[in-house]
């Protein structure tokens, strides 16, 4: 279905003339390009030591929200609603992350007369919270994987992970992305390891309710892309696998599966429509499963917002799912149906990071002194740096994602291989080494992987990867902050490649 496009039908709504991107890093530079695209105007908003980040300097409008702390900034509504009126924008799109996934917020900005790019508050409430979504899920007759339908206490943990037996798994009912994730595998680590999630929990999304699963051993991650206009209209967009995982974070991503065959994805497709509906769910979504040894799938979670790894699905597909969430968000149908949607090729996508694979995956801060993207046929770069921008410790240290596609997996691999080797990142540390590792596996060339292959991979090659990085990120802060006192006090130039390029930087309305 390569170069659908999203046409238009008489009576649909009128495209939004101005959005604010409630983001930063290079999902608000992938949502700005697509607001350019539709003749949107884009407005950023960022924090103090985002003020030279390139979202900001590519946009029409930007504004300060307040210090580098998420909480005072990018997790701060009623900063970026008001950052909204003054701008005039129409419309809030959440990226994925912050605010993306909070029924709050989106309500808020319902109440406020500002269109929320993503599902409605009740939607995100019914599929948002992890528990409510297993609730809604087994009364719609959906497999999930057995374990709690609410937040636990440790009494109740201990008795439920004695009912259905260890090793079980703890998770956040209020996020994802690995956050407040456990895997106690002995009765004697429960308790602590409840604690432990309970308070990342906290940390992380303001709720530290934990629920409890059985862990399945050896799964594969598999993922459904769903796209819901606001007539009804549902239809899922193949698989995504997203196995290669690393403290529950996924690394690698890829579209189509090694696992799944056409059978096992119409019957998953069909799951993930039938969950979207049950919600009354509207725009980008997606439904995550497990799938065990023999293949079954089990219902994991909804992503109530656009994924990271949504550029593997743009390009097996054709589509374009930011420029599908502003025309859906905008009133428009979806201009195809289920039987319509074709695959093809191969794509993947690896999330580079700063961090030091060497060093335990440490933090890696720091002005990037040099850059070289990869280019070339089948190639794509979806970043937030570049050359002489300095990258902060403050948040998620994801720099950029780089995606391949071919004709097949194997070209595509050999896709990757090629552009790993011409990329260049120099004056920090990145994972891109981690990749090019990876990329000679036999395991991963075979497409033998589950959630446990990366692990095992570190070990073979005498990596060690952390449980709790929380005392290392520490010491990095205090490093970083000693070497790097004074770039907030100042603001620092984009360098050459900023100054050629991002001349709308001039028109922002705050860089002050």
């Amino acid at each position: 279905m390569e170069g659908v496009l999203f046409v238009r039908v008489n009576g649909t709504a009128k495209m939004f003339k101005k959005v604010l991107i409630a983001n930063r890093g290079e999902i608000a530079v992938r949502v700005i390009r697509a607001c350019r695209d539709l003749g949107i105007s884009p407005v950023a908003v960022y924090s103090e030591v985002d003020r030279t980040a390139l979202h900001v300097l590519m946009a029409d409008q930007a504004y300060c929200i307040g210090p580098a702390a998420a909480t005072e900034s990018y997790l701060n509504m009623e900063k970026v609603l008001d950052a909204a009126r003054k701008s005039g924008a129409e419309a809030i799109h959440p990226g994925y992350g912050f605010l993306s996934e909070n029924a709050q917020f989106a309500g808020a900005c319902a109440d406020a007369g500002i269109k929320f790019i993503g599902p409605s508050a009740a939607a995100m409430q019914k599929m948002g919270f992890k528990t409510t979504a297993r609730e809604q899920m087994q009364r719609a007759a959906v497999p999930i994987v057995p374990g709690t339908l609410r937040g636990i206490t440790p009494e109740q943990a201990a008795s439920e992970a004695a009912r259905i037996g260890y090793p079980v798994m703890l998770k956040a009912a209020a996020g994802g992305g690995g956050k407040g994730m456990r895997l106690v595998e002995r009765e004697q680590d429960l308790q602590s390891a409840l604690a432990t999630a309970s308070s990342e929990a906290k940390r992380a999304f303001g709720n530290g309710e934990v629920y409890l699963e059985k862990a399945i051993i050896n799964p594969r991650h598999i993922e459904i892309q769903v796209l819901a206009d606001e007539h009804g209209n549902v239809v899922s967009l193949g698989e995504r696998d997203c196995s290669i995982q690393r403290r529950h974070q996924k690394v690698v991503e890829e579209s189509p599966s090694t696992v799944v065959n056409d059978d096992m994805r119409h019957r998953m497709g069909d799951a993930a429509v039938r969950v979207a509906k049950a919600a009354e769910y509207t725009n980008a979504g997606t439904i995550e499963f497990l799938v065990d040894e023999q293949r079954n799938f089990y219902f994991l979670e909804m992503n109530t917002r656009l994924q990271v790894e949504h550029p593997v699905t743009e390009a097996v597909t054709g589509l374009d799912l930011v420029q599908l969430q502003l025309q859906i968000a905008a009133g428009d149908r979806l201009p195809f149906r289920q039987e319509d949607i074709a695959l093809g090729g191969h794509a993947i996508e690896c999330r580079i990071y700063a961090e030091d694979t060497e060093n335990n995956f440490l933090p890696s801060p720091g002005k990037i002194s040099n850059l070289s993207v990869p280019e070339g046929p089948g190639i794509r770069h979806d970043s937030g740096m570049y050359q002489g921008w300095t990258v902060p410790l403050d948040y998620d240290p994801l720099l950029a994602k780089l995606i391949v596609f071919g004709g097949d997996r194997k070209q595509s691999i050999d896709r990757l291989r090629r552009a790993l080797d011409e990329y260049y990142v120099g004056g920090i540390k990145t994972n891109l080494p981690l990749f090019r590792r990876i990329v000679q596996d036999k395991n991963f060339v075979a497409g033998d992987v589950d959630t446990g292959y990366l692990g095992r991979m570190l070990a073979e090659h005498g990596l060690r990867s952390s449980t709790d990085n929380h005392q290392i990120a520490m010491l990095a802060a205090a490093l970083f902050q000693l070497q790097t006192e004074q770039s907030h006090k100042e603001v620092v130039g984009p360098g050459d490649y900023g100054k050629g390029r991002w001349k709308r930087a001039s028109r922002t309305e705050a860089l002050s």
